[in-house]
């Protein structure tokens, strides 16, 4: 937006990381805090309201909007399918607005009828599993709701990641592999490492998607022992 003169506004929860808000306002985009505790869906009725209150505002929606998961069919899946060969078995991939999972799985899927695809969600707001939403601070994933784009048949299972795992495994990923990631990652790491143990997973190629860069967590309580 910035690069072609367009005027960003962006709509988050108040509890998003100071990091994630400080990069977006670098950029020129005008930030819009909805309440922490009403997660997605109160962001979404906010941009929706703008968007129907003044004809010059447009909404991608990514939950709702096809290109979503179109751009994982055409790119992220093909990048998997080069790098492992077209030997990867399992995707442990956590769920925001449910693209990557759909468009990943489903080009997978129709190429190698035995792939498998495992879904990430918060325990405390477990949606995709049947239970109640609730506040979470795995902020990426969970939003609280099913999202329209996300192709519900596509995934074999659904793994719950309790907060404590998700902080517990991002901070082991910094500090014993040198990858520093957010906490959605840690999520889908301890969920993909939880995987690999089953006896039935012996040999199989997992692949874990890892969206999320640590530097935009360093004022979160994933990082705050190293607060001075």
């Amino acid at each position: 937006c910035a690069a072609r003169g367009y005027k960003l506004v962006l709509i988050m929860p108040d509890t998003m990381s100071k990091e994630r808000r400080m990069l977006l306002r670098a950029y020129g985009a005008e930030l819009i805090l909805t309440p922490g505790a009403e997660g997605m869906v109160a962001c979404i009725k906010k941009a929706e309201d703008m968007v129907k209150s003044d004809s010059r505002y447009f909404m991608p929606q990514q939950f709702q909007n096809p290109a979503n998961p179109e751009i994982h069919r055409k790119t992220t899946a093909e990048e998997i399918w080069r790098d492992t060969d077209g030997k990867a078995d399992i995707l442990v991939s956590g769920v925001g607005t449910g693209g990557t999972i759909t468009g990943v799985g489903e080009v997978l899927r129709a190429r190698k009828p035995s792939f498998r695809c495992i879904a990430v969600e918060p325990d405390a707001s477990p949606v995709l599993s049947g239970g109640a939403k609730g506040p979470h601070p795995i902020q990426g994933i969970g939003a609280g709701f099913v999202p329209e784009v996300l192709n519900t048949k596509i995934y074999d299972e659904v793994i719950r990641v309790k907060n404590d795992d998700a902080f517990t495994t991002a901070r082991r990923a910094a500090r014993e592999e040198g990858l520093l990631v957010g906490i959605s990652s840690g999520a889908a790491i301890w969920a993909a490492v939880e995987v690999a143990r089953r006896a039935e997973s012996a040999g199989k190629l997992i692949v874990v998607i890892v969206p999320s860069f640590g530097e935009r967590y360093l004022s979160t309580p994933l990082f705050a022992d190293l607060a001075d």
